[in-house]
């Protein structure tokens, strides 16, 4: 994980615990290898760091088959558009819009390239970090119908909210001095 370390050594004293998390986040948890590396990159990719996004498809490499990768991807754009729908839903709170259909296409959700609970623990990571309180219920019930266990979910959570966290330590370092 040569790459995540320079991304950890390279942010600032004040993202010290981010820095120790980083190191073990990805490798103390009960998620296979694909998971663990999926809910990473799909959270990367939601953070829009392009570092760290760099650095996990690196470190991951023979974790991160095509499938992975594209799920991860599709995980992370679909999750950009519906977070935003649904968490509209949720917050104005006129049941009037729970009566309309979406009308937004999201069949790769129905078809991934991994599993269906790969992908749906991938939505749901990036679900997390987008903070979409309907969005999170919805995969989170689907993961668990699954076959996941609670920590399994929780796993991919503290995943997603450390890289999420790295990505904020990466921004906060002046770009003449982040080693980039």
């Amino acid at each position: 994980m040569d790459a995540l370390r320079g991304i950890g050594a390279s942010l600032p004293e004040a993202a010290r615990d981010i820095k120790l998390n980083l190191q073990s986040v990805l490798t103390d948890t009960t998620l296979s290898e694909r998971q663990r590396w999926g809910v990473a990159l799909a959270c990367a990719i939601a953070a829009r760091n392009p570092a760290l996004r760099e650095a996990v498809l690196h470190d991951g490499a023979e974790h991160l088959d095509e499938a992975v990768r594209e799920d991860a991807q599709a995980a992370a754009a679909l999750m950009a558009m519906n977070n935003v729908f649904y968490r509209f839903r949720h917050i104005v709170g006129n049941p009037a819009y729970a009566q309309l259909p979406p009308r937004l296409r999201m069949n790769r959700i129905a078809s991934p390239k991994t599993s269906k609970v790969d992908f749906e623990l991938f939505c749901l990571a990036v679900s997390a970090v987008n903070n979409c309180e309907m969005c999170v219920r919805t995969h989170e019930k689907v993961v668990l119908a699954g076959g996941l266990t609670v920590g399994q979910v929780q796993d991919a959570v503290r995943i997603a909210a450390v890289l999420y966290a790295a990505a904020v330590g990466i921004e906060s370092v002046p770009a003449d001095t982040a080693g980039f």
